[in-house]
């Protein structure tokens, strides 16, 4: 093996851990089975799963061994963690097609051949549970007491807790004594903020199975250098399916973080070696643009694969260099019914192409000098533009200094 929890700790990955000597250990020095869980909230996968993701695939090539468990069981319950207000419950035909998006996409990033890795789904046990036996089998060893210090509950206690939530934390440790016996997995790995459940998980097993070599460890969480979490923006969560957040908006999210932030989550969710890493830390001020394109580039190649990374790359310079006109843009396209009288304002182009929630806030963009169309800062909030504005090349929506659009007919 190598020194995998030392690049682990280099890379700022590692947030806490129960036991370090044990997972240093298991992790430079035998081929260690481990799981990482991903519940089927959602009909993508977002940029926090692939944190988790890029530490599976790092783990693999360091010659261990991955489980992803697909959440098709807990997800009918819904983890509390994070949340402030109770999770919508989905149904059991929405979660498995989110599932099977999740089976499909992590394909793409992790080597699930010839069992190298495991990808199992949490349904085939949880729903099939006694209610009843289960609470005599692990709900016994759950103190309500000391669920109640758990960040995940005591955050949601004043504005209330439904029953529902509460035994999720029994199921996902379940989870880990069912890997456990039937898998032989002794590590689980997540967010750091899983931590309360992933130490009750390895607590479970040393309860019922009477031994003590079941580890957690925490990974840092994908946040800007001010505390936010990472992976959001105006128009919602930046997401891995291309029909979700395209290819060039993927790209662009990261070449306009901030740069405080850019040699952190280089460290985090590249490949590159941090000796390749500490050259582009050595940049400033506009020096690090060149750092953000490369992250853009790796984290859009890994996703997305060359191809598409190449196409954002070359939009990407083509829009700052001043010819917009790039097929890789964004871009949105006008019907007739988008017209009245063969025109269209200003408010609904920026609404139609999502730039906006609304048009107050259209205007609020456009009054605050936000918006610049076709190189012309546009003032007017009641501006219209005919449909031969979008022939040709199509018209070249600017919103702020970074987000760039498209709109053809």
């Amino acid at each position: 093996m190598s020194q995998v929890y030392e690049e682990l700790k280099a890379r700022g990955l590692i947030a806490q851990c129960t036991n370090e000597e044990k997972v240093r250990d298991l992790l430079d020095n035998h081929q260690t089975t481990f799981y990482i869980g991903f519940d089927a909230t959602a009909d993508s996968l977002h940029v926090g799963h692939f944190l988790q993701l890029v530490v599976m695939s790092r783990l693999q090539k360091a010659g261990h061994r991955p489980i992803a468990l697909i959440g098709g069981g807990t997800t009918m319950i819904g983890d509390p963690t994070g949340k402030a207000d109770m999770r919508k419950m989905l149904t059991v035909e929405e979660i498995d097609h989110n599932a099977e998006c999740f089976r499909k996409q992590m394909r793409g990033l992790v080597d699930f051949e010839n069992g190298s890795a495991l990808m199992i789904n949490n349904a085939d046990w949880i729903r099939k549970f006694n209610y009843i036996d289960f609470m005599r089998e692990v709900g016994v060893h759950f103190s309500v007491n000391r669920m109640l210090t758990a960040e995940c509950y005591k955050s949601r206690l004043e504005k209330g807790l439904s029953f529902l939530e509460f035994n999720y934390m029994l199921l996902q440790s379940y989870d880990f004594l069912y890997l456990y016996r039937n898998e032989d997995c002794h590590l689980e790995l997540g967010g750091d903020d899983q931590w309360s459940n992933i130490i009750n998980g390895a607590d479970l097993i040393r309860r019922v199975e009477g031994k003590d070599d079941a580890y957690g460890l925490t990974f840092t969480l994908l946040t800007t250098s001010d505390g936010k979490k990472m992976g959001k923006t105006e128009r919602g969560a930046v997401w891995l399916d291309p029909e979700k957040t395209s290819p060039y908006d993927f790209f662009q999210y990261w070449r306009n973080i901030n740069d405080a932030d850019v040699i952190r989550v280089m460290k985090m969710l590249t490949f590159m070696t941090l000796d390749e890493i500490a050259e582009y830390e050595k940049l400033e001020g506009a020096g690090l643009n060149k750092a953000k394109e490369k992250l853009a580039y790796e984290i859009t190649a890994m996703v997305h694969g060359k191809d598409e990374a190449d196409k954002a790359l070359a939009a990407a310079k083509a829009v700052f260099a001043g010819g917009a006109a790039s097929g890789d843009m964004p871009t949105t396209v006008l019907s007739a019914d988008d017209l009245t009288d063969g025109s269209i304002g200003v408010l609904d182009i920026l609404v139609k192409c999502g730039l906006v929630k609304s048009k107050g806030e259209g205007r609020r963009v456009i009054q605050q000098g936000g918006l610049t169309i076709n190189d012309s800062k546009v003032t007017d909030v009641y501006a219209s533009y005919e449909e031969s504005a979008f022939a040709g090349d199509g018209m070249i929506v600017k919103k702020g200094k970074k987000t760039f659009h498209k709109v053809t007919r």
